[in-house]
């Protein structure tokens, strides 16, 4: 990979999904919403819109924190959400809204992106819906 293409990409939040993983997920899930999809409609709208009840979102790697506060919010409200994330055990929304919330599943090895290796680890986050005794 070029120098180009690896600066390129580790400034970008365009990290397609891979379609084999998303495929795997959706068969496991059944999603019916994705509020952050890549090339859809402005990042910003799919924070303040309702979301479905079965929900995949791969949100920008650059800012996830809102998208992982609104994940878990959902759950509370009957929602299954998904999330492709940065493995980042480091941050403060992992630890806020990932880590005491959400079933995480580590990645093994680097995702490709657009064909090109990410230059980070990544994990899938689970939050499940609120169970009312």
């Amino acid at each position: 990979m070029s120098d180009f293409s690896k600066s390129r990409i580790s400034r970008s939040d365009d990290w397609a999904t891979p379609a084999e993983l998303y495929g795997s997920l959706d068969a496991e899930f059944h999603f019916n919403d994705d509020p952050c999809p890549l090339g859809g409609v402005a990042l910003e709208d799919g924070l303040s819109r309702p979301w479905g009840k079965s929900v995949f979102m791969n949100p920008p790697y650059s800012k996830p924190g809102p998208w992982v506060e609104r994940a878990y919010g959902m759950s509370q409200q009957g929602s299954t959400v998904v999330g492709l994330l940065r493995g980042d055990t480091s941050t403060r929304w992992f630890h806020d809204w990932v880590l005491p919330y959400a079933e995480i599943r580590f990645v093994s090895g680097r995702i490709k992106f657009n064909g090109l290796p990410a230059p980070f680890a990544s994990i899938i986050a689970v939050w499940r819906p609120k169970v009312l005794l």
